[in-house]
């Protein structure tokens, strides 16, 4: 249209330029008024003479202008005139539609997770040693009980007798402890006991013998008292004695010995755990997936040796941002994808939703779980893998494009396209995802609705539309 202006001003000017009589000057400008775009043409002709002369509709020989300038003049002035209706008539806005189609609809959660065996050994180095044996590969299929590592346990065995040693001696002081002492202590304590209760029954026998005298008057009363005094320090011997034999070691011996008891059983028991585990086994049918170590390597106490899994069924631990999560049921379907294979999709459904949030990077999630079959072994541990939890699905129902759904005040509404013509008509909706809407009331099925406009342009309700592909 600009171009075309252009041209249409060339043409006046130069029809004004041919009269002998006036210098015309037309000037054309275009500016965009209203939300609608539309465009208003000006055109402005101004007329000014040279001088006097020219003021009184003279040429510049002095003779009057003739008639035949002053028609083309007029002539030019009623065609501009005439062409600025055309000019500013506004043409439909150019649109991209939908159509509100009857399908199925999945209301979805997409995120990530990673991959890890349900089932899943791990070896580690009980002591500081060095790995003897390497007896697998990394990838091997091994069975239940099959050797696959051994480390030097020449330390270990040391160790395991050192503590089988300090363990007997805790055992043989809990002996003592329980029948009173070692067994010379207890035939000495027992001689000692025979020979207090002898003292004891001639002491008796004494005083009995002197309390007879004393009735005769051949005892004095002295020797009497002497005599009762001997029988008690008998008694109290005898008695000393049968207290030794039955507790000899007081309540802190007594624990003392106990903790000694304890403390070489609990050495001893880790030094044959220690031992055992120098040994590594496969603890159930699987496959060694990891296997850090080479043959002859130093390991650390607590350092990974390999691991072992049953891959045939997978453990997937999703992780769901915070403000998703109040929509995880048990039960609901799962999707899972790896790059690695674009073509291939596992499934399964959520078997725990998340107790709690954690922070993982930068994100607050809910970790959920899902079991998948892996019997073809293709789904690898720890990769990361895509996940759509699929929280509601509806088949037979009117969709549309999520793009054509409008908010307003939070009443969703679209622009129908009838005749040419947008109709802003609002609408029920229900599920949706990241490109369709379930439309469930406001439209029928087949009905086009209005996308946006090709130039960008705002739509508005009552708007003459065309529409482009």
């Amino acid at each position: 249209m600009e171009a075309w202006a252009a041209n249409t001003s060339f043409g006046i000017r130069g029809q004004l330029a041919a009269s002998n009589h006036a210098t015309a000057r037309a000037d054309i400008d275009f500016f965009a008024e209203g939300s609608g775009g539309k465009l208003k043409l000006a055109v402005v002709l101004a007329s000014t003479l040279k001088d006097k002369r020219l003021a009184t509709n003279h040429n510049s020989n002095g003779r009057p202008a003739s008639r035949k300038g002053r028609t083309w003049l007029a002539v030019g002035v009623l065609a501009v005139l005439a062409l600025i209706p055309v000019v500013t008539r506004q043409g439909p806005m150019r649109i991209h539609t939908a159509t509100v189609e009857r399908g199925s609809i999945r209301s979805l959660i997409s995120t990530n997770g990673k991959v890890e065996p349900i089932r899943n050994f791990e070896a580690h180095s009980p002591v500081p040693t060095t790995v003897k044996h390497l007896l697998v590969r990394e990838g091997d299929h091994v069975r239940r009980g099959q050797l696959l590592l051994q480390l030097d346990d020449d330390d270990l065995r040391s160790q395991a007798a050192r503590a089988q040693a300090r363990m007997t001696a805790a055992q043989s002081d809990t002996a003592d402890l329980n029948t009173g002492g070692t067994r010379e202590e207890m035939l000495t304590l027992d001689s000692q006991l025979i020979k207090a209760h002898s003292s004891r029954d001639a002491a008796q026998r004494n005083l009995d013998a002197l309390r007879r005298l004393s009735l005769r008057g051949a005892a004095s009363a002295g020797e009497v008292k002497q005599a009762e005094d001997d029988l008690q320090r008998a008694q109290a011997d005898v008695t000393l004695l049968e207290q030794k034999k039955k507790d000899r070691y007081s309540q802190p011996e007594v624990a003392k010995v106990r903790a000694q008891g304890a403390e070489a059983q609990a050495a001893y028991d880790a030094a044959e755990n220690a031992l055992r585990k120098s040994g590594v086994r496969a603890p159930f049918d699987g496959i060694v997936y990891a296997l850090p170590v080479k043959q002859g390597a130093y390991v650390q106490t607590g350092d990974l040796l390999l691991q072992v899994g049953d891959l045939s069924q997978m453990l997937v631990r999703i992780f769901v941002d915070e403000p998703e999560i109040g929509h995880l049921a048990t039960g609901e379907k799962i999707e899972v994808t790896w790059d690695a294979l674009p073509d291939r999709t596992w499934r399964g459904s959520v078997s725990t939703i998340p107790a709690t949030v954690k922070l993982r990077g930068s994100r607050n999630v809910g970790e959920v779980t899902c079991t998948v079959d892996n019997q073809d072994l293709r789904l690898l541990p720890n990769i990361n893998v895509g996940v759509t939890v699929i929280t509601a699905e509806r088949s037979q129902v009117l969709t549309v494009a999520r793009e054509a759904v409008r908010m307003d005040d939070t009443k969703p509404y679209v622009y129908l396209v009838e005749d040419g013509v947008l109709q802003r008509r609002e609408v029920q909706v229900s599920l949706q995802n990241l490109t369709r809407v379930e439309i469930t009331a406001g439209l029928s099925e087949k009905s086009v609705v209005a996308l946006s406009s090709v130039d960008t342009k705002p739509l508005f309700d009552g708007a003459h539309v065309k529409v482009v592909p």
